[in-house]
């Protein structure tokens, strides 16, 4: 079963493709919707895409691909397009396609991150934009990382990392770990002999080793952002 919402949403896109041969914006999207932000566009597309409603293309923001529809959805009827106006179509949609994809999400800003020896956490300060075309399906945040421990896996200080949140990921995977309920650190996971290893990318810091109770997975890197002065 959908939400209204994302019932309401998926017929927007649907009616859209039918007339334009393109998937709206999401500025387009949350008009439509009567939402405050972006974001809540966001969240519809992912739990959409989840369930296996739509599907995004490609290297491209805005292109959604409807793959199966609500029981009571269904296309419009078409009709015969005069000649002129299918020449007129065609070239409005070809204009459009050109256009840049600028959708941008409001992620949530977690503060800072340490990429050395854990620090704090500090939660729900404020938020940043993030170009959409780097974030998959679920939910997301960003936090800024301070240290250089990871510098061997292209981490550095002063960059943000976009985190997928999860509680769980497999070995070999960098991940936000919040050790012993107090401490947040990015570091590669691993499971050793019954422990936790929190692996460096950087050959000047030693792995942090814990039992399995003190470390929490909150997410797995997603992405990077990088501010250049």
């Amino acid at each position: 079963m959908l939400t209204a919402k994302q019932h309401e949403l998926i017929r927007f896109i649907q009616q859209k493709l039918e007339e334009t041969g393109i998937s709206p914006s999401f500025e387009e999207m949350k008009d439509a919707l009567d939402l405050k932000s972006k974001s809540g566009v966001h969240r519809l597309i992912s739990a959409l895409e989840e369930r296996g409603f739509i599907r995004r293309l490609p290297n491209r923001a805005r292109a959604l691909e409807v793959i199966k529809q609500p029981e009571d959805v269904t296309p419009a009827a078409k009709r015969p397009m005069p000649a002129n106006d299918a020449i007129t179509m065609a070239l409005a949609t070809k204009a459009v396609a050109r256009e840049p994809a600028n959708d941008i999400i409001e992620v949530p800003l977690h503060g800072r991150i340490a990429a050395g020896a854990p620090i704090e956490a500090i939660e729900g300060q404020s938020s940043m934009p993030v170009p959409a075309a780097l974030l998959g399906p679920g939910e997301h945040y960003a936090l800024e990382v301070s240290g250089d421990s990871m510098i061997e896996a292209g981490i550095f200080d002063g960059d943000f990392a976009l985190v997928r949140r999860t509680d769980t990921a497999r070995d070999g995977e960098i991940v936000v770990a919040l050790v012993r309920n107090e401490e947040a650190t990015l570091k590669y996971l691993r499971r050793e002999n019954g422990k936790i290893r929190l692996d460096p990318a950087n050959g000047m810091y030693d792995p942090q080793v814990y039992d399995p109770h003190e470390v929490v997975v909150q997410g797995k890197l997603a992405g990077l952002l990088r501010r250049y002065h």
